[in-house]
């Protein structure tokens, strides 16, 4: 089939790869248009457009899909089918008939749960033990199309979202395949979504990654975990902000006597902090403008103390 891939941030590589050497043709990449990144706020292309540009297909980066020339320019692709992954724009409801066998989102959750931006991240939080990827056909609501085929993956306990994203973006990539080729030889056909078991998953903003250490210990674990790498978790420390790599739940934290929320037992080799319920003991911290270094050469090189109390309102 003659394939628009539709992707932008480096989840969307695997897939696109696997189209690439898959049967099908890709005969154009849409994302979203080239951004300000890194230190010197240089513009670069997204990932997805740069394996484009690598496989020499042409790439269209519109700001707006409305916009009817790049429609007339989807519209003189031809395109068979559109494959989504993690896009980052809604695809207009007068514009999803473009190709016959629509436009494809391969979704990083079991549909019906958590529909929306951050399935990845909405799941840890949660504390899910299993979550998955699943494609499904676009339509105009948020993420309810019928479903063609989906995946499971056990989430492990000490997965991040980066590490989770990873797997299911390389996971998912064969099951999109799968996908394409069942709709080219019709063999398959899309299952309406369960309506139990509905959730959504909010876009994460930088002020929602902020570390509470007045939750339980499991949910801090969570938390942090679901925020790394990006937004990234976080405490306000002085004016600044400090961010904070995954946490251990130590046992042998409780040997020290206990910690109220937010409150630093400061050793040799090692931080903890207290939470709601039981001490967790600091991985990383990344002081602004720093690399992330051991909690404690943190420690020993702001010369803070025992005792004193962060991520806790006061």
């Amino acid at each position: 089939m003659r394939l628009l891939f539709a992707g932008t941030p480096e989840p969307a590589v695997p897939a696109l790869r696997a189209l690439l050497d898959s049967e099908h043709e890709v005969v154009g990449v849409l994302t979203r248009p080239d951004a300000r990144s890194g230190r010197g706020r240089g513009v670069r292309r997204s990932p997805v457009g740069r394996v484009a540009d690598e496989a020499g297909i042409d790439v269209l980066t519109p700001a707006s899909l409305r916009d009817p020339q790049v429609q007339a320019q989807i519209a003189e692709l031809a395109p068979d089918c559109c494959p989504v992954v993690a896009y980052g724009a809604m695809i207009p409801p007068e514009f999803l008939d473009v190709a016959p066998h629509g436009w494809v989102n391969l979704h990083f959750s079991l549909l019906p749960a958590w529909r929306g931006a951050a399935p990845v991240q909405a799941a840890l939080e949660a504390g899910d033990e299993l979550t998955g990827a699943s494609t499904f056909r676009i339509e105009a609501g948020l993420d309810t199309g019928p479903v063609f085929g989906v995946l499971t993956e056990r989430i492990r306990s000490d997965d991040t979202s980066t590490a989770l994203l990873g797997r299911l973006a390389e996971h998912g990539a064969q099951l999109l395949v799968r996908t394409i080729d069942g709709l080219e030889a019709g063999a398959l056909e899309a299952q309406p979504q369960s309506e139990d078991g509905v959730s959504h998953a909010q876009k994460v903003t930088v002020d929602a990654a902020r570390v509470r250490f007045d939750r339980p210990a499991a949910a801090v674990d969570r938390h942090i975990r679901a925020m790394t790498d990006a937004p990234g978790a976080w405490v306000p420390f002085g004016p600044a902000r400090l961010k904070l790599g995954p946490v251990v739940i130590d046992p042998e934290a409780a040997e020290g006597g206990p910690l109220a929320p937010g409150e630093l037992r400061v050793g040799k080799r090692e931080v903890h902090i207290g939470t709601a319920t039981a001490a967790v003991r600091l991985g990383t911290v990344q002081p602004p403008g720093k690399k992330p270094m051991p909690a404690a050469d943190w420690a020993r090189g702001t010369r803070i103390e025992s005792g004193t109390i962060i991520g806790v309102d006061q």
